[in-house]
């Protein structure tokens, strides 16, 4: 399985709170509805061909719709929160880490882990590069400690 991680970014909050609102994205949903109006242009657009449920999140792709289910079983409480993709044409992991600091302050990384064949990942792995280093970028500005 290939992996591609984003840099590590510091948020000012615990890592046992943060696991929980990440196990948790209906309360990304609710964030998001509550500061719809400070949300513009293309990130409004992103926003929309997003969907969280209690424990999924569904992205809407070239592929059609991906839906991302947590893993509890490889999920671990304070310090790794993992995504699966179902009926997905290849296996797709989204893996946050988290890394608590002394300061109450947790270090995030986000990570893809995808199954791709060599000629298909040659395509595509500044893009999915990329999108890890933007879903780490988006994690750290998350206020956690207010949801």
């Amino acid at each position: 399985m290939e992996s591609f991680i984003g840099a590590p970014h510091a948020i000012a909050c615990d890592a046992v709170t943060i696991y929980s609102k990440l196990t948790n994205p209906s309360l990304i949903q609710q964030l998001i509805e509550a500061n719809a109006d400070k949300i513009q242009g293309e990130a409004r657009q992103h926003l929309d061909a997003v969907k969280f449920t209690q424990d999924s999140i569904a992205i809407q792709s070239p592929m059609g719709e991906v839906t991302l289910a947590l893993n509890r079983e490889t999920s671990e409480e304070g310090r790794r929160v993992v995504y699966t993709a179902s009926q997905s044409p290849v296996p797709i992991n989204m893996v946050i880490n988290l890394e608590p600091q002394a300061d109450n302050t947790t270090m995030s990384t986000a990570e893809l882990q995808l199954n791709l064949p060599f000629f298909l990942r040659k395509m595509v792995e500044g893009q999915l590069q990329e999108g890890a280093n933007r879903f780490g970028e988006l994690l750290a500005h998350i206020p956690f400690d207010k949801l």
